[in-house]
């Protein structure tokens, strides 16, 4: 490092190369080359990109970074903000964190402040040329965010806006002097840190599944053999469930530790106790840091153990009572208090045999922001900025949680037309790659339009193939089979499955199984002989069996079910077509007419409770 001159510093820089390829070339850290070029005034300059072609003044001109010598971007004296994107876009992290930086820019530019992004995709709506007042098509690095900091000296910076890859960066801006706006890096810390969120957890009395961390295959082993297997594990501070995985033995496990150790390696594997047939939830809420706003509480349709990223869901949630709303509402609050959370906050619950456990806390914007906002008409990103400047809840008279007229259903759409060879099981590692919403005043309806969004349309008639694991062979099943076959469909089932509906008296004929001489089921649906399948794995065995079929099934185009309330919900949506005209009215239509039943009132205690989910069931769900 003594040897290298302001030359060579410099020529390095101008042939790309980051601070940290050369702190990695010279045998050093980050922080010493940059300090380093400091000292020998080795600085980047600001390029502007003129979006007006020098015709005109630009309102909204785009910047680039380069070491040459004319510095072309000039600082305000105006209060600013600065707003970190998401950065490129991949399954686990897109669009959503976009729609949350733009009504961010919006809500900051209704309190004053000057607005400057920076992100690197030219794809997105936050780096359209009349989104914000400054942006930079800059790398979401240390380096290259520090650089704009410095140039800019903003009066705050938001990371939570952009998912993962901002939070990564967040403590390194504040540890050079840069506030960081919302939730601390304290309680984005606590959240993320498993021992620590643990012990939050055992202090505030909220219960989760049994868990340990590792970063040792032996350690592993004995964390598993004391809470047993099924197990989730994953590596910590990752996003979309990237390299998470369910394990069922110890070789699984095994082969999972060999792998996961390089995708985050300053951070442990998080091994958790898999909670198979339970249903998930997500709360999304807002918190200025006393009190704190449920923005809407979704119920998944899918297992819990199925990405929410992944999972189709309905808000208001169904099959829920009364107490365990207030629990989901009760432990959103302290959690969010507890993490000191200013803006958004996101909590991830799975409900098993009645018992609401907590799986993990978000402290940021979330995926599920864009449609929470659009079902209920509250635009929660705007007002997590306003409340990340200063703002209280008390001052923006949000009033209460209006669930509104109608019932939402997200769904997800999936890649695997265009990737046929690629598992389509859906687990814990998010696969989605876009949403759609359902509208309607009946959760029939809604689940069919979404559907329909999908590209998944559900079958008014045909044939129907049924495969059970043995949890699921009772009353539950035999009455979702026997509505589908009032409803005119044949059934066709497994050789285990086809024996429990006939000791019930369910018409059906036996198939063979993937895998088992032809005519099997994978044959089958080869030739166009199946509509629908309502397939329910449990185990490793069985998740395998399904992976045939379901690669099948996505080929051909096949609505594919893997638990029964799925299953349920889709019987209850071909019913409710046979019966309902589709019609289309717009978000803001529906928004309109849920005004005119008068002004929401918050929802806190178990008498609020009781008569929302009253409420709830004049949907039909």
């Amino acid at each position: 490092m003594k040897t290298i001159t302001h030359d060579i510093l410099l020529k390095a820089k101008q042939y790309g190369f980051s601070d940290r390829q050369l702190a990695h070339l010279w045998k050093t850290d980050e922080t010493s080359v940059r300090e380093l070029r400091k000292r020998l005034d080795v600085l980047p300059v600001f390029k502007t990109v003129d979006t007006c072609a020098a015709e005109f003044a630009a309102e909204t001109p785009y910047h680039y970074s380069t070491y040459e010598t004319e510095n072309e971007s000039v600082r305000s004296s105006n209060k600013k903000v600065i707003i970190l994107g998401g950065g490129p876009n991949r399954i686990g992290q897109g669009i959503e964190f976009d729609y949350c930086c733009v009504h961010g820019v919006m809500g900051l530019e209704e309190e004053g402040y000057e607005t400057i992004m920076i992100n690197c995709n030219p794809e997105t709506v936050s780096t359209d040329y009349d989104t914000t007042d400054k942006l930079y098509f800059e790398p979401l690095t240390l380096e290259d965010v520090l650089n704009i900091c410095e140039q800019e000296q903003p009066d705050g910076i938001i990371v939570s806006f952009g998912g993962q890859t901002p939070l990564k960066i967040a403590k390194a801006l504040e540890a050079n002097g840069f506030k960081i706006l919302g939730t601390s890096t304290e309680g984005i810390d606590l959240a993320e840190d498993r021992k620590r969120f643990g012990k939050l957890l055992d202090e505030l009395a909220i219960p989760c599944p049994a868990w340990g961390t590792t970063s040792t295959v032996d350690d592993a082993l004995a964390i598993t053999q004391r809470i047993g297997y099924p197990v989730l594990v994953r590596p910590s501070y990752v996003l979309g469930g990237r390299a998470m995985e369910i394990c069922y033995g110890d070789e699984a496990l095994r082969e999972y530790m060999a792998k996961a150790v390089h995708v985050s390696p300053e951070h442990p594997v998080l091994i958790d106790r898999f909670l198979e047939d339970a249903f998930e939830f997500d709360v999304d809420a807002l918190s200025d840091g006393k009190e704190v706003y449920i923005g809407g509480v979704m119920q998944h349709i899918e297992e819990a153990g199925i990405h929410s990223g992944d999972s189709s869901c309905v808000l208001p949630p169904y099959q829920i009572t009364a107490q365990q709303l207030h629990t989901l509402m009760s432990y959103t609050r302290k959690l969010a208090l507890a993490l000191n959370v200013v803006g958004l906050v996101n909590v991830q619950y799975a409900m098993q045999d009645g018992v609401v456990y907590v799986l993990e806390v978000n402290p940021r914007a979330s995926r599920t922001v864009p449609f929470v906002s659009k079902a209920t008409g509250i635009p929660l990103a705007k007002i997590a900025a306003k409340l990340m400047v200063g703002k209280k809840l008390r001052d923006l008279a949000i009033g209460g949680f209006n669930w509104a007229r109608h019932v939402s259903v997200k769904a997800s759409v999936f890649p695997f037309p265009k990737f046929p060879q690629a598992r389509h099981f859906l687990g814990p590692e998010m696969r989605s790659t876009g949403e759609v919403m359902g509208i309607s005043n009946n959760f029939g309806v809604s689940f069919a339009k979404a559907s329909i969004a999908s590209g998944m349309p559900l079958p008014q008639s045909g044939t129907v193939f049924v495969s059970l694991n043995d949890n699921d062979k009772r009353d539950r099943a035999l009455s979702i089979v026997r509505a589908l076959f009032r409803l005119g469909f044949k059934i066709i089932a497994t050789e285990g499955t086809a024996k429990f509906l006939n000791r019930n008296g369910v018409p059906n004929k036996a198939v063979l199984k993937a895998g088992e001489p032809t005519l099997n089921i994978v044959d089958i649906i080869r030739n166009g002989w199946v509509q629908l399948i309502i397939n329910t794995p449990l185990g490793q065995t069985s998740r395998e069996d399904e992976h045939a079929i379901g690669q099948t099934a996505m080929e051909y185009k096949v609505p594919f079910i893997t638990t029964l309330a799925a299953a349920a919900s889709a019987c209850k949506s071909i019913d409710e077509m046979r019966s309902s005209q589709l019609s289309v009215m717009s978000v803001q239509e529906h928004h309109e007419l849920a005004a005119q039943g008068g002004v929401a009132k918050p929802v806190e205690t178990i008498e609020d409770c009781e008569r929302l989910v009253e409420y709830i069931r004049s949907f039909q769900i």
